[in-house]
């Protein structure tokens, strides 16, 4: 007998190859569903390797996974017969959480992903292909107060509503049930989560679902008021783009600070005209209060969000101390929403702290465990203040009750996700700057920092370069590219801030930025001294500086790390400008040292030399003139240093990487004012 292939990697089957065409183009366009929401699924025939006969398979979208990214591995892929059998043992709804272990003893094959709580959406209705999405204008209608009628007077008998239910075996068996009693109807709206659509053929289950949701979409659009969250408010219009970015860094830290009260958490800002307008309407007090409804939704904003009450001039001190009071009344509140539905069974409180805090004027800061969970966050709350606007246009928002929402955040299928995430990484959460890293120790100290779980900020003279560093990283969501002259104090602050709006803060930077000059004292000139103290001098006291007042104002304490050299202690010959600047750099390591420990604050520095292969230091010209001092060719360099040490090995950036990873890490997390020589081995630069 010929073996059949099952791993998921391979899929030569049209069922499989038009289900993940389908699920790319429905999640590809953000009216249809949000990233990471909703799934597809399709019903085929497969030959069983092991009994050689045709078996009635379903794919279904995994656990986790998004639709506009979908390929065959992130499909779970369950037996038919076996699926349909688990009707005969269900216990009822009050037990429904037990059949998601059950579906493991359904699957078919290998590989693949683990079966989501909505495989019984898709296994037990008796259609070919089916799409469970989480579109906005459908959503709408499933909030409105009145959306029972809404779904019959816009769709007649072609979509069915279903009240609301949590996700699981029975919303199953309810939808199978309506599909069976309605052979006319083409899906279903969930009351408080979504929509449902089938269909014979891929084709015509994707069509059905866009039909539900552009028929959603026109009937709001043709019947909706025009100002559904109510007049504006004077003084609350969005801030002019400069003014608003700004006021944006000064208040992120803060921001962040606050949403990192119970853990460490990574952000994001947006300021979409969608969050400005809903800012700058009257009813959205009344609406940010009652919190978001579809179950993807406040999964990842929370309930609802912290909203500044003032208007948009109001100062950055006075925002920042009312942020500080609405802080406080927020986690009492979120406190409280607890004590109210947990129960003995109910998992431990995960944190009181928002996820979403929305500013007048200003935008949206979202929270997260890292950047794209941050990013994401903020994005399903633009879905939801769409949803809002839908329902308010042609009826009244009503999300699902509270106690619903608590049982689905606090679900012990939840809790069992949440333990599967794989332990985080040292740096995770932590947000760094590096100068000079678009090459050399630069790039290999922010690659190594990335490689951490560290989101990165690369900052170079050379624009194009630090992107393409950023690029390699893995984009956006770990790092980004920023220009700086480190000798420019408005370019720093430029930098700070870029770091600041992409990540929501600041923990850690590494101060690399550097060139040498080579030249005996009778021939240093004054330019090249002071190009020499600028740089490394001065622009190292310019970023500290900067990055203090952040990491000061997000109070999670924080690094800095000067890239000082073996020659701040070595007295070598012909090198008056540049070791006198690394000696500036060193001792500024010990004074703030000295005056950031009360901030929680760590300054390190790192002694390197000898660093020549990948330098750009070297590159540049300096390792032709140290090559010169003493005596070898420029190819050999890096051997003649090595053999000049005590271990007799040479040093590479990635060296340098290492001791900088090593010293921001929780390892150290009781050491500042220190330097690490990693030179090999140089008696004469031993601190001690």
């Amino acid at each position: 007998m010929t073996m059949q292939n099952t791993d998921m990697q391979n899929t030569g089957n049209k069922t499989v190859e038009d289900l993940i065409s389908r699920s790319n183009r429905l999640g590809a366009d953000k009216r249809n569903t949000n990233f990471a929401g909703g799934n597809t699924s399709a019903k085929g025939t497969e030959k069983d390797p092991v009994t050689g006969e045709d078996v009635q398979l379903l794919w279904v979208k995994g656990s986790g996974g998004d639709l506009g990214t979908l390929k065959a591995e992130n499909l779970a892929v369950l037996r038919l017969d076996r699926l349909n059998a688990l009707k005969n043992v269900y216990p009822g709804v009050d037990r429904e959480d037990e059949m998601v272990a059950a579906f493991d003893y359904c699957l078919h094959g290998k590989g693949g992903a683990a079966p989501s709580i909505d495989t019984a959406m898709h296994g037990l209705v008796d259609a070919a292909h089916v799409d469970h999405l989480h579109p906005d204008s459908g959503i709408a209608i499933a909030t409105a107060v009145d959306g029972e009628a809404l779904t019959t007077k816009i769709f007649g008998n072609k979509v069915v509503w279903v009240p609301w239910r949590r996700p699981g075996f029975q919303l199953g068996l309810d939808i199978a049930a309506i599909k069976e009693a309605n052979p006319q109807a083409i899906g279903t709206i969930l009351g408080g989560h979504g929509i449902t659509a089938w269909g014979a053929t891929s084709e015509e289950a994707e069509q059905n679902s866009l039909w539900i949701i552009e028929q959603a979409e026109k009937y709001i659009r043709d019947n909706g008021r025009a100002e559904p969250f109510g007049p504006k408010l004077p003084g609350y219009a969005a801030l002019p783009e400069a003014e608003r970015r700004a006021k944006a860094a000064a208040l992120a830290p803060v921001i962040r600070g606050l949403a990192s009260t119970d853990k460490p958490q990574l952000g994001h800002f947006s300021d979409d005209a969608v969050v400005l307008d809903f800012l700058e309407a009257a009813e959205h007090p009344r609406l940010g209060a009652l919190g978001t409804s579809c179950p993807d939704h406040f999964l990842r904003t929370k309930v609802k969000p912290l909203i500044l009450d003032l208007p948009a001039d109001a100062s950055v001190e006075d925002s920042i101390s009312r942020l500080h009071e609405l802080h406080a009344d927020y986690r009492e509140d979120y406190q409280a929403y607890y004590d109210r539905h947990a129960t003995q069974q109910s998992p431990a409180l995960r944190g009181a702290d928002p996820a979403i805090v929305l500013v007048p004027g200003v935008g949206m800061f979202s929270f997260g465990a890292n950047k794209q969970t941050a990013r994401v966050a903020g994005e399903f709350y633009l879905n939801a203040i769409n949803v809002m606007r839908g329902a308010e246009a042609i009826s009244t928002y009503a999300p699902i009750e509270e106690s619903e929402k608590f049982r689905i955040e606090y679900w012990s299928l939840e809790e069992a996700k949440l333990a599967r995430l794989p332990k985080p990484k040292s740096h995770a959460t932590r947000i760094a700057l590096v100068t000079g890293a678009a090459s050399g120790i630069g790039k290999a100290i922010a690659t190594r920092l990335a490689a951490e779980g560290a989101c990165v900020v690369i900052a170079d003279l050379n624009l194009e370069n630090a992107q393409a560093v950023a690029d390699e990283l893995g984009g956006a969501d770990v790092a980004i590219g920023v220009q700086a002259d480190v000798t420019d104090e408005a370019q720093v602050s430029a930098a700070i801030d870029a770091a600041v709006l992409a990540f929501g803060g600041l923990d850690l930077v590494v101060n690399n930025a550097g060139l040498s000059i080579s030249k005996p004292l009778l021939e240093t000139t004054e330019k090249d001294w002071d190009l020499q103290h600028n740089v490394m001098a001065k622009g190292s006291f310019l970023v500290a500086k900067a990055a203090a007042k952040v990491m000061i104002a997000q109070e999670m304490g924080g690094d800095v790390i000067y890239i000082s050299s073996k020659n701040s202690v070595f007295a070598g010959p012909n090198n008056i400008a540049y070791s006198a600047t690394k000696a500036d750099q060193a001792h500024q390591v010990r004074l703030l040292a000295a005056e950031l420990g009360e901030y929680g604050i760590r300054v390190n520095g790192i002694n390197p030399d000898g660093v020549v292969r990948g330098s750009g230091i070297f590159a540049g010209g300096w390792g032709a003139k140290r090559a010169a001092v003493y005596g070898v060719d420029e190819q050999e360099l890096g051997k003649y240093y090595a053999q000049r040490t005590l271990l007799k090995r040479e040093v590479l950036p990635e060296h340098v990487a290492n001791a900088a990873a090593v010293l921001t890490s929780a390892e150290l997390s009781h050491t500042t004012g220190l330097h690490i020589p990693v030179d090999a081995g140089v008696a004469a630069a031993f601190l001690r």
